[in-house]
């Protein structure tokens, strides 16, 4: 069976993280794109099948949490892990800015009425962590989120985290698997990801002038990323710390967590029993005499 604490790339529940200690690359003697992509292959189809299971035997959901700096990979990793499954059995968001809408909740509203349903995968692409993260670097958006008092900064964040806790531990209760990737980039591939939107016609409209001026608060966001990551990295919603400089072996590592996940569920389609069988074997009488 497996188990989370048996993975390298696992935040440790105890709330010792460093992002200076997570890797952003691995060995390049390790690397070999066409190999990854194989394994990849291989991880995919079993999840198509996992998912098929999960579908039918209707008692978990699976939610991916994917977080990352720009230009990480979160949607092309989010398309070549998911490559295969059922359509039906998937829903995938994306999370901006808050519409007014969305500001006349609480912050985990938007994506509470996005959850998957039993026997389904959800994707969230970026999420309700945006609270603990943009938020956090920049704390001026606080007025704008309609809130009852004005926030005392020392203590908001550790009641945001309380409350996603709080709200994962009840997913899990009842049913949800939660898996929560930070694609780990550095900041040089970063920047080399950047300048290829900027030289290469097809991906310019990837590029945005925002995305610079984010970059310049990257100390911080690096900071936002620990503190986020050791306050809720949990047995019952854990995140991983992937390193996201070589896309083939990012996409491949995220893959293979989410199916060893899914097996050890040990999840079967659901079997019928003796009177049920009986009744088949009359219906099929009138089949086949039709």
């Amino acid at each position: 069976m497996f188990k989370a604490s048996d993975h390298p790339y696992l935040v440790p529940f105890d709330g010792s993280f460093n992002y200076k200690d997570a890797i952003t690359s691995i060995d390049e003697k390790q690397l070999d794109d066409k190999e990854y992509k194989k394994k990849l292959k291989k991880q995919t189809e079993k999840l198509h099948d996992l998912q098929r299971i999960m579908y039918a035997h209707d008692s978990h959901a699976l939610l991916l949490v994917f977080q990352a700096m720009d230009a990480a990979g979160k949607d092309s990793t989010i398309r070549h892990a998911l490559t295969g499954v059922n359509p039906a059995g998937c829903q995938v968001f994306s999370f901006k800015k808050p519409s007014a809408n969305e500001l006349d909740h609480d912050f985990l509203w938007r994506t509470s009425t996005r959850l998957p349903e039993r026997g389904r995968i959800g994707v969230f692409n970026r999420s309700y962590y945006e609270e603990v993260l943009v938020v956090k670097v920049h704390p001026e958006i606080l007025k704008f989120q309609k809130l009852p008092n004005t926030p005392n900064l020392k203590e908001i964040w550790n009641e945001r985290y309380a409350s996603i806790r709080d709200f994962e531990k009840h997913l899990a209760r009842n049913g949800t698997v939660i898996l929560k990737f930070w694609l780990n980039v550095s900041k040089q591939e970063q920047c080399n990801r950047f300048l290829s939107r900027i030289d290469e016609p097809e991906k310019n409209w990837k590029f945005s002038e925002g995305d610079i001026k984010e970059r310049g608060h990257w100390d911080d966001y690096m900071k936002a990323y620990q503190a986020a990551l050791r306050e809720t990295s949990r047995s019952y919603a854990p995140w991983y710390a992937i390193p996201a400089d070589n896309k083939p072996y990012m996409r491949y590592t995220v893959a293979k967590i989410i199916v060893e996940t899914l097996e050890s569920l040990n999840l079967h389609y659901p079997k019928v029993d003796a009177e049920a069988k009986q009744r088949f074997e009359h219906l099929r009488e009138i089949l086949v005499n039709e």
